[in-house]
């Protein structure tokens, strides 16, 4: 299983931003997707899911109406769109699925939000 994470990068606040999480080394189109983020000294907190057909997202209040989870099945990729960023939205974000009750992770992709 392997998830590589890409898109981050430096944003001022009520930017955008769109990660991209490339799968491979599993059916990515049989399972459940994932975004989660953690920044420095906190606890890793769940961003957004999907289901294996893209019918059914689900967000924290944290960032709902302000990201958007999505999947391209035919490419093995996920997607967060991001918008209205803020600067509690900085942290390192991953990708993550769960198979047969183990987590897998990408490395993640480091979004900082500054003025």
């Amino acid at each position: 299983v392997q998830l590589v994470e890409s898109g981050g990068g430096l944003v001022q606040p009520w930017g955008s931003l769109r990660l991209s999480c490339i799968a491979s080394g599993f059916s990515f189109s049989r399972s459940q997707m994932y975004w989660y983020r953690q920044a420095p000294g906190k606890r890793r907190e769940w961003v957004a899911g999907i289901s294996e057909i893209g019918d059914t997202t689900n967000y924290p209040d944290s960032v709902k109406g302000r990201f958007t989870i999505s999947r391209n099945n035919a490419k093995n990729t996920l997607y967060l769109q991001m918008n209205s960023l803020k600067l509690e939205d900085s942290a390192l974000y991953y990708c993550n699925v769960l198979l047969a009750g183990v987590d897998y992770w990408g490395r993640g992709t480091q979004v900082t939000v500054s003025s």
